[in-house]
């Protein structure tokens, strides 16, 4: 695979602070063989795994977000469709960047929302989001015209506060007379998850009282007080981990991940249920843009369906001695707090 300028927006930044920011110092540009995309289909083409293909539209009332649900809404029955709100890699303002992931999870019932407007299609496969650049969200450090010096990237196109947007309008949209989601999303269960510099964002986002669970993806905050608001526009210091009070899900690629070391020292300083995994032979870049979102979209499915929906047979991907993950040796996990029969052994 050809090396591209950047894999992600956020990745140059997370490089640039390392020294400074104790990184680790493996080569951070190691790259891995992914599966290839699936071919471009149109945004109402249902896609994912699921019993639900989940199709991608702009909702007028969120023209600032991409939204990813079942193609057929009536085939839900009384099922409701728990929230996730997601902030892309890079803090890129793409609501399409990571379709292949969230169509995945959208197609198992969930409502699946991401940051930013739609994209050229060739930001759904590429692996680099640095030519797929949409306008930067109002009140962006990038609308703002912001400058960082520290990290030497143009700064973050969107906000903590989207992910926030996203929330407020699937709450506003489930009691919406007429509306075509009216009674039929479940607003107890809401879920916040971002890749890398949108990462941090769902740390921040996961503050609110209305979150149920995290899900942290390459991603993880950074010693220096600060430099996660500067980078993404989120308050994501290791004192505002100190101070989750959800479930947390964090995965990573193997050591040579820029992300790897900060994932892990989150990790340690959480005081809630948590479950930390990393899979080898897999870079920053994940598996998003495979088919389904790869393996990733898997575990992000397993856990979505455990934290949000209480199924017991998807927690046995995280829960047990001989947990689903735990018993893949492609994969390095550890857990906390998820009770006596729900510990993963660390190793």
């Amino acid at each position: 695979m050809a090396p591209s300028r950047t894999i992600f927006l956020g990745l140059a930044a997370l490089l640039a602070a390392g020294a400074s920011q104790a990184q680790n110092t493996r080569e951070p540009h190691k790259r891995f063989p992914v599966a290839p995309p699936p071919p471009y289909v149109s945004p109402e083409t249902p896609q994912g795994s699921g019993r639900f293909p989940a199709v991608m539209e702009v909702e007028p009332g969120l023209a600032t977000h991409v939204v990813y649900r079942p193609a057929s809404l009536t085939a839900l029955g009384k099922d409701k469709l728990p929230v996730v709100a997601f902030a892309n890699g890079g803090c890129v303002n793409v609501g399409n960047r990571f379709r292949y992931f969230l169509s995945e999870i959208a197609s198992h019932g969930f409502l699946a929302i991401a940051t930013g407007t739609m994209g050229p299609k060739e930001a759904e496969s590429s692996q680099s989001s640095s030519d797929n650049q949409n306008p930067p969200a109002p009140g962006s450090p990038a609308a703002l015209g912001v400058k960082h010096a520290d990290t030497g990237q143009r700064p973050a196109a969107t906000t903590a506060k989207q992910m926030i947007d996203a929330i407020d309008w699937a709450v506003a949209e489930n009691s919406r007379k007429g509306g075509k989601y009216e009674g039929r999303i479940d607003t107890s269960k809401i879920a916040v998850m971002g890749q890398s510099c949108g990462g941090l964002q769902a740390i921040d986002a996961a503050h609110d009282p209305r979150v149920s669970t995290l899900g942290v993806w390459n991603s993880g905050s950074f010693p220096t007080d600060g430099f996660a608001w500067r980078l993404a526009a989120s308050r994501a210091d290791k004192a505002d981990v100190k101070t989750l009070r959800v479930p947390a899900l964090y995965v990573s690629g193997e050591p040579s991940d820029v992300a790897y070391p900060n994932a892990d020292n989150d990790f340690e300083l959480l005081q809630v249920p948590a479950f930390r995994a990393w899979k080898e032979q897999t870079g920053h870049a994940g598996t998003y843009r495979e088919p389904n979102g790869g393996v990733y979209g898997q575990v992000a499915v397993a856990w979505l369906q455990w934290q949000l929906k209480g199924d017991q047979q998807a927690a046995r991907m995280f829960t047990g001695a001989d947990c689903g993950l735990c018993t893949r040796p492609e994969w390095k996990v550890k857990s906390k707090g998820m009770g006596a029969d729900g510990a993963a052994p660390q190793r």
